[in-house]
């Protein structure tokens, strides 16, 4: 178990060094609008940490998500809470390093790229950040958990693809964040309380704002999904045996005077049967 913590230490630091760098110089590029370059380096830097670190612990990256993966089942409680301490403290060095090799002033414009609600007063307020960010974050564990409590699923897909969609979910959470709002004081969606936390340590400030919505926003989000988890069809989507579209069934009930033997054949159950009247009995009679 504490190798995994360790893993997921070294891979939540290295994961948000790489990303936070990367956010900092597509907000630095002369792009007509560089946040839009975010959602793609988002996309590579998941996927890339994700292939690496999912085979060895699991690749959650965030104390939010080790949560609903122990609400579900897939780790321990207490494997969660070792992990959540490794990605915490993976975080705070990661930002550490971060500030201690970052020219001051970019690191103060830039807040080390922190989870920021209301910057310059250009923001949005913490109700709307909140949706936001429970929004967002019910996408992810929406298309990305969905896809791992499904083993079978898993192994059919693969581990490159899996990673790929989570990746995408990732990055399409990240770019409906930053442009649902067109406020440049708002800093899009954290999705991880880690992220979010190391900044506000080491900078303070304007972070401090609403930076409870950040924690609240995907811990409310993973009740909500286990929540909705528990609802999921455990045989998934099963078809019909007998498919028949309503305008053939209308076609074959009028071709003739008296009701088609071999529509009224496929009609098994009571409700089908039921239908069968209501639709075509008046017809057939």
């Amino acid at each position: 178990m504490w190798r995994a913590a360790v893993t997921e230490l070294v891979a939540t630091g290295t994961f948000l060094f790489t990303l936070s760098t990367t956010i900092i110089a597509c907000l630095e590029s002369h792009e007509s609008d560089p946040k839009l370059l975010i959602p793609i380096a988002v996309f590579f830097i998941a996927f890339l940490w994700l292939m690496v670190t999912v085979p060895l612990s699991g690749g959650l990256f965030s104390p939010a998500f080790s949560f609903i993966a122990a609400l579900r089942g897939v780790i321990t409680f207490v494997r969660a809470l070792f992990y959540s301490l490794g990605q915490l403290l993976g975080a705070l060095i990661a930002y550490l390093i971060l500030k201690g090799v970052m020219d001051p002033n970019m690191a103060h414009k830039y807040a080390l790229a922190g989870c920021m609600v209301n910057g310059n007063g250009a923001g949005v307020s913490v109700g709307t950040a909140l949706i936001i960010e429970i929004l967002c974050t019910f996408m992810v564990l929406y298309v990305a958990m969905t896809i791992i409590l499904d083993k079978q699923k898993c192994m059919d897909l693969g581990l490159t693809t899996v990673c790929v969609i989570i990746s995408g979910i990732y990055a399409a959470s990240v770019f409906v964040s930053i442009t649902v709002t067109g406020r440049p004081g708002y800093g899009g969606v954290g999705l991880n309380p880690a992220r979010c936390l190391g900044p506000v340590l080491l900078m303070g400030g304007a972070l401090w704002e609403g930076h409870w919505v950040f924690w609240v926003g995907p811990f409310c989000a993973c009740m909500i999904y286990y929540a909705y988890s528990l609802m999921l069809p455990k045989r998934g989507f099963v078809r019909a045996d007998i498919e028949e579209d309503i305008i053939k069934l209308v076609r074959a009930s009028c071709s003739g005077s008296d009701c088609p033997s071999c529509v009224e054949k496929k009609v098994t159950s009571l409700y089908e049967k039921i239908l069968y009247k209501l639709s075509f009995g008046f017809i057939c009679d």
